[in-house]
C-alpha cells in the first residue's frame, strides 16, 4: 500500500537521524566566567544563582577537567556519527525494499510484513531512555561498542534470515542495539569538545541523521534493486571498522557507581513509550478508532501518568525530576517533539506528493528531497559560529520560523502538478525544501544542545530523552497526516495541505519553545559564551 510503505518510510529522525553543542539557556556570561576562576565552592554557588545548574547537581559538574581540546575529537565524533547514520539509515532503507522481501517470504500477510519495521521503530522509541540510564551506569564507552557488536550481529542476521519470523526478530535485536547506541554516540562525542567547538559538533552530528533519513531510500532503492538482502548485510563491514576504530579512540567514561535499577520506573518507561509509538504507527492499519488503538493508546497514558508519580516518589528512579529542572532541558524536549511533529508530517507529505500526486519514481523521489539535507550539510558546518553570533534563543527561532515558512510556501504555492514540466518542482516546492533545510540546521543543534546542560553522570539518560521526542514527535506526525488523508490508498492534494496546516502550527509549537530559552548577556560576549558554557558539567565530569 502506497501510503503505507511512505508512512513507514518518514525519518525517525524522522531522523533524527541529525542529528547536535551549547544552546543552553543564555547569560551565563560574565557570571560563569568569573566562576571558572573562583574557588569551588564559590564557583558552584555563582552557577547556582545564574540558574546554570540545579540544586543537588553541583557536586557533580564541578570534578573539574582541563578545558583542552582532545586531539581526536574529529575522529570520535565521526565514529559516533557512524552509529547514529546506521541506526537512521536502517530504519528508513528498509522500507523501499518492502515489495522485495514480500515476494520472498510469499505469502505473508501485509500486517506481518509492516513489523520488519514497526518492529524495530517501536522498540527503538521504547528503550532509549533505560538503554541512556544504564549507560551512564555501566560506562558509556562500554554500551557503545557492546551496542555496535550487537548491531552488526542482528543485521547480518537479517541479511541471512530464511523466514519472515526469524527476520522481524532480527529487526528488533537491531532496534535493542540502535537505542544502546543513539543516546551513548552524542555523550561520548561531546567531552572531547572545547566549548567554541560544540555548537558545530552537534550541527556535524545532526546533519548526519538528517542526510542518513533523507538518503535512505536512494540507498535502499539502489540496493535493494540487487537484492534486499544487502540493506542490511552492507552494515558489517562499517560496523566492523566502528568497532576496531572506537576501541582505540572512545574515552573511557567513569561509571555512576552501583545503584539498585529502578524495575517499577523502567517498566512503566517500556509500556508508555513502546505503547504510544505502537498506537502511532500501527492506527492507519488498525483504524484510528477501533478497539486495539484506543487500548493500546489508554495504556500508554495510564503508564505515562504512572511513570510520573513513581518518578517523583521513587529514591533513585530511572528518569529523575532534575533533569526537567535543569533550565533549557524542558524547553528542548517539548521543543524537539514540537518539531518532529511538523518534520514527520512534511517528510512524509513530500513524499507523497512526488510519487502519488506527481508520479515520480521512488529513487527520482528520493532526489528530489535531497536539497533538504544538503542544505542541512551546509547549515551545519556554520552552526557554531551562528550561535556564538546572535546566540541560541536566536538560531532556535529563527531555525523553527524557516520551518513555518517552509510549510506556507508550500501551502501557498504547491500544485498537483498538471500544468505539466517540471516548474512546479523548481519554483514552487524547491524553496519550501531550502526553508526546511535551513530550519533543521539551525534548530536541531540548538535543542538536542541541551544534553550539554547535564551533569556528566546524566548525559546518555538525558540525550535519550531528547531522543524519545524525536521518534515520538515523527510516528505522531505520521500518524496524523495519515488520519487527514483518511488512510487512503491514493493521497488527496487538499489532505497534502492540510498535513502542512499542521506542520505549520506544531513548528510554531517549536518557535515558542525557543522562545523559552533565557537570554543573558548581551550579543557576541554572554550568548556567545553560552556556546561553550551549555556543556561545561558534562566537560567537567567527561
Amino acid at each position: 500500500m502506497a501510503v503505507r510503505r511512505t508512512t513507514d518510510a518518514a525519518p525517525s529522525d524522522a531522523e533524527a537521524a541529525a542529528r547536535d553543542v551549547e544552546a543552553a539557556p543564555c547569560g551565563v556570561g560574565a557570571a560563569l566566567r568569573d566562576a571558572e576562576t573562583a574557588p569551588r565552592g564559590g564557583a558552584d554557588a555563582v552557577r547556582r544563582d545564574v540558574g546554570t545548574i540545579p540544586p543537588g547537581v553541583g557536586a557533580d559538574a564541578d570534578a573539574a577537567g582541563p578545558d583542552t581540546a582532545d586531539p581526536r575529537r574529529w575522529l570520535i565524533l565521526a565514529v559516533a556519527s557512524a552509529a547514529q547514520f546506521l541506526a537512521v539509515l536502517d530504519l528508513i532503507a528498509v522500507t523501499i525494499a518492502f515489495p522485495a522481501i514480500g515476494q520472498d517470504f510469499a505469502p505473508a500477510p501485509a500486517s506481518a510484513l509492516s513489523w520488519v519495521l514497526n518492529g524495530y521503530t517501536v522498540v527503538l522509541a521504547a528503550l532509549l531512555v533505560p538503554a541512556g540510564r544504564l549507560a551512564d551506569e555501566a560506562g558509556r564507552r562500554r554500551c557503545f561498542l557492546t551496542g555496535m557488536v550487537l548491531f552488526g550481529l542482528a543485521s547480518a542476521a537479517c541479511g541471512m534470515a530464511p523466514t519472515l519470523t526469524l527476520l522481524i526478530v532480527a529487526r528488533v535485536v537491531q532496534g535493542v542495539a540502535a537505542a544502546v547506541l543513539i543516546p551513548t554516540s552524542l555523550s561520548l562525542a561531546l567531552p572531547a569538545f572545547p566549548p567554541r567547538e560544540r555548537a558545530t559538533a552537534v550541527g556535524a552530528w545532526t546533519a548526519v541523521s538528517a542526510v542518513a533519513a533523507s538518503s535512505g531510500p536512494v540507498i535502499g532503492g539502489l540496493l535493494a534493486a540487487s537484492d534486499w538482502r544487502l540493506i542490511f548485510l552492507i552494515n558489517v563491514p562499517v560496523v566492523l571498522l566502528a568497532v576496531g576504530a572506537g576501541a582505540r579512540l572512545l574515552p573511557r567514561s567513569e561509571r555512576g557507581g552501583r545503584q539498585a535499577l529502578d524495575l517499577p520506573g523502567t517498566a512503566l518507561v517500556l509500556v508508555c513509550v513502546g505503547a504510544l509509538v505502537t498506537a502511532c504507527v500501527e492506527a492507519p492499519e488498525w483504524g484510528y478508532a477501533a478497539p486495539a488503538t484506543l487500548a493500546v493508546l489508554a495504556a500508554g497514558v495510564l503508564a505515562g501518568a504512572l511513570g510520573v508519580r513513581h518518578v517523583r516518589r521513587a529514591t533513585d528512579p530511572v528518569v529523575h525530576p532534575e533533569l526537567f529542572r535543569t533550565p533549557g532541558f524542558a524547553a528542548a524536549t517539548l521543543g524537539l517533539l514540537s518539531y518532529f511533529v511538523a518534520y514527520g508530517a512534511m517528510v512524509l507529505g513530500a513524499s507523497l506528493l512526488f510519487t502519488d500526486v506527481w508520479h515520480y519514481s521512488v529513487r527520482t523521489a528520493g532526489l528530489a528531497l535531497a536539497p533538504w539535507p544538503l542544505t542541512v550539510l551546509v547549515v551545519s558546518a556554520l552552526s557554531g559560529r551562528i550561535v556564538g553570533a546572535v546566540g541560541a534563543r536566536a538560531t532556535g527561532v529563527i531555525g523553527a520560523l524557516c520551518f513555518v515558512a517552509a510549510t506556507l510556501w508550500w501551502l501557498a504555492l504547491a500544485d498537483d502538478g498538471r500544468g505539466g514540466g517540471g516548474a512546479h518542482y523548481v519554483a514552487h516546492f524547491l524553496p519550501g525544501l531550502i526553508f526546511a533545510g535551513l530550519g533543521t540546521g539551525l534548530y536541531q543543534p540548538v535543542m538536542f544542545a541541551a544534553t550539554g546542560l547535564l551533569p556528566s553522570r546524566q548525559l546518555s539518560l538525558g540525550s535519550g530523552v531528547l531522543m524519545v521526542s524525536r521518534q515520538a514527535g515523527t510516528a505522531l506526525g505520521v500518524a496524523v497526516l495519515v488520519a487527514v488523508m483518511g488512510g487512503g490508498q491514493q493521497p488527496d492534494f487538499g489532505a497534502l495541505r492540510a498535513g502542512w496546516v499542521i506542520a505549520a502550527v506544531t513548528s510554531a509549537g517549536a518557535v515558542a519553545a525557543a522562545l523559552t530559552l533565557r537570554r543573558r548577556g548581551t550579543r557576541g560576549t554572554g550568548e556567545a559564551s553560552e556556546v561553550g558554557k551549555a556543556g561545561d558539567g558534562a566537560r567537567r565530569t567527561g
